[in-house]
């Protein structure tokens, strides 16, 4: 199993997650080069497609305001 990368994406609720602790069963799939987050079910569907953001830094310069969420916070549901 490969090692995914440590980072940020925007879930589809407009919240902040990690890319190592997406929540909802879900694993992500990075590529670098492109700035890629795939969201995927642990059967290989995809769910959410969205942009990589290495750190914090990375997405406040993106001007996106987005709280970071755990992953045991579900998808879908404000906190």
């Amino acid at each position: 199993m490969s090692v995914i990368p440590e980072g940020l994406f925007v879930d589809w609720s407009g919240d902040l997650r990690k890319t190592t602790d997406p929540g909802g069963g879900f694993v992500c799939e990075v590529d670098l080069p492109a700035r890629y987050v795939g969201v995927k079910t642990s059967k290989g569907v995809l769910m959410h497609e969205a942009t990589f953001y290495k750190d914090q830094a990375a997405v406040n310069k993106a001007g996106i305001k987005a709280q970071l969420v755990p992953g045991s916070q579900p998808w879908g549901e404000q906190l």
